[in-house]
């Protein structure tokens, strides 16, 4: 009789019968379901899945997943106005060049000797950053814009030593369900209160009127966007600031960075702490991971202090003549004092910072200031055209960056069923706001952005047309 020969599985090659063997012995136990005998046996599967078997062939297995990628429809393949938060931007291919250099890829992290220039393109990110949205502290940056919203929110806690927080009821749902899971819960020591100002349903912007209520002596900051969330130009932004400041409040202002060609950047109008996303500076729209985000300040000790995130410095080494580059501030992140850092930030998208660096490197001012004014005249054409079909509205449809909000309520079709109807067409339509904000009705936000013609805009135009008359 022959013996069973144990192998490994082709891309493990610890998975032999004999190495099993040996890590079960190396820890002391007899069989792997020792290592999960405190999950209570009510919590445990006890049947097999009914899974197909393994593809162990590479030439199957690629096989298998091509077939199923290639069922999605993607917004490569079809015409996407969708927006929200992950943009559809062009990303210039020196972008993904550089960052996908060997330099890079392996000294993310590491020691000072592993460094390839990887500090270096760090200090350039924060110091092409810091300029573009008028700021001179940049930390490197956090997962996405709700962390960074997050992680603001508890540096401004932390400066005023208080424990509320106002900002829009228009804030993107998700974004602000991030940043809540950092203001911890209402039994917890150091809960920070999240209090809501309405808009006025005028123009879309903060009421002012009900932000001075809210304001009091307990507020630690207030928190608007600009562009917000529905893509409304904040044009209060200073005397929003001037009311924060009277009652001894930061002011946050959560930017989008693409926007600063053709807005006054956060700085020019009283923000103390400026926030926001890196995903359109070069990234790819994707799922699963980060995307990036920033903050920024002056460069003020008691600011620079509450950074939970790290810093690049350039520094005279003792070489006359020679600088070098190193992390500063170290101590206070979780990096340097794990749990005794400021906030916990684990690992981050320092990649996509390489990607930001080129991105602006080769944009540069002129560079913003061209894709700011395309995205301003295709999305006007864009609500212009959109607005002149029957029934459909485009609400606040003046002072709008990039996405606006489009009103299907007198069509009698739900965004739902318009937006089925237009994938027919291979057409992503707009984010459907119905369950998010249920007084808008059907309203979906649609975003347009320097990636689309007006051949594109006229091909959704007439889509939305086409769907309209069934």
């Amino acid at each position: 009789m022959t013996d069973v020969v144990s192998r490994a599985h082709p891309y493990m090659a610890n998975s032999t019968d004999e190495a099993r063997k040996h890590m079960l012995n190396a820890i002391g136990i007899q069989d792997v379901d020792e290592l999960f005998e405190q999950i209570p046996p009510g919590h445990r599967t006890g049947h097999r899945f009914d899974l197909p078997d393994a593809l162990t062939s590479e030439v199957s297995l690629k096989r298998h997943l091509t077939g199923v990628l290639g069922k999605n429809e993607n917004c490569e393949s079809y015409l996407s106005f969708l927006g929200g938060g992950i943009w559809q931007h062009h990303v210039p291919a020196i972008c993904d060049e550089v960052w996908a250099r060997s330099e890079f890829l392996t000294s993310v992290w590491g020691t000072a000797a592993s460094d390839l220039g990887r500090n270096q393109a760090w200090f350039e990110y924060a110091s092409q950053l810091g300029e573009l949205i008028g700021m001179e502290f940049v930390g490197l940056p956090v997962y996405s814009w709700g962390a960074a919203v997050g992680h603001s929110f508890r540096m401004a806690a932390r400066i005023t030593g208080r424990r509320q927080v106002v900002l829009s009821s228009l804030m993107d749902p998700e974004r602000e369900a991030v940043a809540k899971t950092y203001c911890g819960f209402a039994e917890q020591e150091g809960h920070i209160e999240l209090i809501h100002v309405d808009h006025d349903p005028a123009t879309g912007r903060l009421d002012l009127a009900d932000l001075e209520r809210k304001i009091t002596d307990e507020t630690a900051a207030v928190y608007f966007e600009n562009p917000s969330y529905l893509g409304i130009i904040e044009d209060q932004g200073s005397r929003i600031a001037a009311m924060a400041r009277n009652k001894g409040a930061e002011t946050i202002v959560g930017v989008d960075p693409i926007s600063l060609g053709v807005i006054a950047p956060p700085s020019d109008y009283g923000a103390d702490i400026t926030i926001g996303t890196t995903q359109p500076l070069g990234v790819h729209m994707n799922g699963g991971g980060g995307v990036g985000g920033f903050i920024a300040t002056r460069d003020e000790e008691r600011y620079a202090r509450e950074y939970p995130t790290l810093q690049v410095s350039l520094a005279d080494t003792i070489v006359p003549g020679e600088r070098g580059f190193g992390m500063t501030l170290f101590g206070q992140s979780s990096y340097g004092s794990r749990e005794d850092g400021n906030d916990w930030t684990g690992n981050s998208v320092y990649l996509w910072a390489i990607a930001n660096a080129v991105y602006m490197s080769v944009m540069g001012p002129a560079g913003f200031e061209e894709v700011g004014k395309s995205i301003l005249q295709r999305s006007r054409y864009a609500a212009r055209q959109i607005s002149s079909l029957p029934g459909v509205s485009v609400r606040w449809g003046a002072g709008f960056f990039k996405e606006f909000v489009v009103d299907f309520n007198a069509t009698g079709r739900t965004v739902a069923e318009m937006n089925a109807a237009l994938r027919d067409k291979q057409v992503f339509g707009g984010g459907d706001l119905s369950q998010d904000f249920p007084s808008f009705g059907q309203a979906a936000l649609y975003c347009v952005t320097e990636i689309h013609t007006l051949d594109d805009i006229d091909y959704l135009v007439d889509s939305i047309g086409e769907v309209l008359a069934r």
